[in-house]
């Protein structure tokens, strides 16, 4: 068993440079994740809550990061804000400028951190992977990246505003994050199969976009280096997050750790693959941008099927008939046509193993980061953070039984 860290609640909320430098140690993971986690907690450190910026000033810092990349040309325009993202802040704007020889003009996007998210990450590796996926799947155009926090309070990126739709308009609320998410059987087949044909395209393609993502630390075939270096990611921020310690997380991550699988093939990971995280026009049901990459990585495809096919993400179909995983197809028929469309294979084995994996890090983050953030007053969405932190232990049961069913 791995040897717990027992410090008290004051040290993660007021972390010195000694703790810090011992979960490092301690739970090695990729160069810009130790520095994008590091960052967190150095900012911490300040005691600084979370502080509402004005519209004004971050159009301001804005026009900043514009004016640092193509000059003086420029006007910024409608700027307003925008919802959705709920763990970064965004506003939505259009610009004029003069791009080369050609006069431009575009509706854009602002896409900043809050004093801390509850997923905290790199808005380099963002921009990365934005650039790279162009004319691979739809993703919102990627312009600029203020990945230090030079010219606004917080890490921010400006990408291109993307046009369409998360979920039906004419079918009843849906809750929070796309639990549940229900297309309904007229856009249901359409978006199932341009979601799946996507998902396939990127995963096989990781070793292809891997030279452009400088950002992100190499994956070997054949080694379990880069599953070690994801686990500890989700570990480390157990440690520097967590308001108490729960044995059960310790137990999951020595089973992780043991039972990491090495690499079969170099996938691009998505790491939040599932309905809700994309865009369509309710006219033709067409994609037109996948959205929130924070979390993506190089990797293992089961990975992103695990998280897609996870049971908050499932429901009934319109005759109670059958459970319809990621709300698209049956279980069998969704590995069959991924399959098909990626001519790789789905292993039982890896599927389960990521499973528990997908349950590790969402206990990370809503029993730990969900908690912290809430506690520590440091982001503009209260209500979503209090209400990942209580539905915590559900998510606990998850990882139980998930592992329960891997042993």
């Amino acid at each position: 068993m791995a040897e717990t860290m027992h410090h008290s609640f004051d040290i993660r909320q007021n972390p010195d440079a000694h703790f810090l430098a011992q979960v490092r140690a301690r739970f090695p993971v990729e160069a810009e994740i130790d520095r994008t986690l590091s960052r967190k907690m150095t900012q911490r450190a300040t005691g600084r809550a979370y502080a509402a910026h004005s519209l004004e000033s971050l159009v301001a810092g804005t026009a900043n990061l514009v004016r640092a990349n193509v000059g003086d040309d420029f006007a910024i325009t409608n700027a307003r804000w925008l919802t959705g993202g709920a763990s970064k802040i965004q506003v939505a704007f259009d610009l004029d400028w003069h791009d080369g020889n050609v006069r431009r003009s575009e509706p854009m996007v602002l896409r900043m951190e809050p004093a801390e998210s509850v997923v905290e990450t790199s808005r380099k590796r963002e921009f990365e992977l934005l650039q790279a996926l162009d004319g691979v799947v739809p993703v919102p155009p990627c312009f600029w990246v203020d990945d230090t926090a030079e010219h606004l309070p917080h890490p921010a990126l400006i990408y291109g505003f993307a046009q369409g739709v998360t979920k039906p308009s004419d079918l009843p609320s849906q809750q929070v994050t796309g639990i549940g998410l229900n297309y309904g059987p007229r856009l249901r087949a359409p978006i199932t199969a341009q979601f799946i044909e996507h998902m396939a395209r990127f995963h096989r393609m990781g070793a292809e976009l891997a030279p452009r993502l400088p950002s992100f630390d190499r994956v070997e075939v054949g080694s379990n280096a880069s599953v070690i270096r994801l686990v500890n990611w989700w570990r480390r921020v157990w440690e520097e997050d967590r308001a108490q310690d729960e044995p059960l997380m310790t137990v999951a991550y020595d089973w992780l750790i043991a039972n990491a699988p090495p690499i079969d093939h170099v996938s691009l990971v998505h790491g939040d693959c599932r309905a809700g995280n994309f865009l369509f026009n309710e006219s033709d049901a067409r994609i037109t941008a996948w959205l929130d990459w924070e979390l993506a990585l190089l990797g293992d495809r089961h990975q992103d099927l695990a998280w897609s096919m996870m049971d908050p993400y499932r429901h009934s179909s319109e005759d109670g008939s059958v459970e319809l995983i990621n709300g698209m197809l049956p279980y069998d028929d969704y590995i069959a046509a991924y399959e098909k469309a990626s001519g790789l294979v789905v292993d039982p084995a890896r599927l389960a193993y990521y499973r528990v994996l997908c349950s590790y890090l969402s206990v990370s983050i809503c029993l730990g980061t969900g908690y912290r953030v809430a506690k520590g007053a440091k982001t503009h969405q209260d209500i979503v953070v209090g209400w990942l932190a209580m539905i915590s232990y559900p998510i606990m049961e998850q990882l139980r039984s998930t592992l329960q069913e891997a042993l």
